[in-house]
């Protein structure tokens, strides 16, 4: 009988393993579950959304060189709960002899173009700096020349008050003794800002602005010394210890003042007083 042949025996074949996935789709895939938009992971890892998009399509002509890549695919990673060494060594395998149509180093923009200032505010806000440093110092400039200014053109324009008509006969007796008992240096004292002049027989002794608080004191050596005050009532006269009446009416300027200190004690002090002078 002819021997009978055998079969082959059946061999278990191994199931043929699809093709892995590659690092852009294992990103895309667990960014999927855990219901993240790339917009997201672009505002977390501060990675533009166009390369997120390369990295999971394998675009690695759209991608800078290898460096940058890698680690954007790490910073990937760690949003979407993979491990940033195994995706990183993963990803520098698949890149393997993949040669960059450029080496130059790309310019990145911040991911989100809200949070940067616009160029026209920066530049706007430079300019008001500017103008406002310019306006405040030329007010500070005219704040300092406006009281020459404003004195000078006051006294020009202001024509000089009349003498006040002496007081009755009858008056004279009772202010005669004060006046003669008057003693002591004749201070001027400034009780708000307060514009002066003193002369001495055509000499000028002082002339200028007093600040509330400063004093002027007549030399004792001034033969007839005259005052111009234009605001009489910002001013303080006193001859020693006492107190030396208003030397012109408030709001008119006062000219041709005598300072000697029996003519201020005299309450007639506003007006002009030649015949104090000693020796007449």
């Amino acid at each position: 009988m002819p021997k009978q042949q055998q079969p082959p025996p059946i061999v278990d074949e191994e199931p043929v393993e699809p093709d892995a996935q590659t690092v852009g789709e294992q990103l895309r895939v667990a960014r999927e579950k855990q219901d993240v938009s790339l917009d997201d992971v672009a505002a977390r890892t501060r990675i533009p959304r166009r390369h997120l998009e390369s990295i999971e399509q394998s675009a690695w002509d759209r991608l800078p060189a290898a460096t940058y890549t890698i680690g954007f695919a790490k910073s990937y990673a760690s949003v979407v709960g993979l491990d940033r060494s195994d995706i990183g060594d993963r990803l520098r395998e698949e890149m393997g002899g993949h040669r960059f149509a450029t080496t130059t180093p790309e310019i990145f923009e911040p991911a989100d173009p809200r949070r940067a200032m616009p160029k026209g505010l920066v530049l706007g806000t430079i300019i008001a700096v500017l103008v406002l440093i310019g306006v405040m110092t030329w007010l500070n400039k005219r704040s300092l020349e406006q009281p020459d200014q404003g004195n000078t053109s006051t006294a020009a324009a202001t024509t000089p008050t009349p003498a006040k008509p002496s007081a009755p006969a009858s008056a004279a007796p009772a202010s005669v003794p004060a006046a003669a008992a008057a003693q002591g240096p004749v201070v001027l004292t400034a009780v708000a800002p307060a514009w002066i002049q003193v002369t001495d027989q055509g000499k000028s002794l002082f002339e200028g602005m007093l600040a509330p608080g400063q004093t002027f004191t007549v030399p004792p050596t001034a033969s007839a010394p005259l005052l111009k005050a234009g605001k009489p009532e910002a001013l303080k006269v006193t001859v020693g210890s006492a107190v030396a009446p208003p030397v012109g009416p408030a709001g008119k300027v006062a000219a041709n003042v005598s300072l000697l200190p029996v003519d201020l004690m005299r309450g007639g002090a506003a007006a002009p007083a030649p015949s104090s002078v000693p020796g007449q």
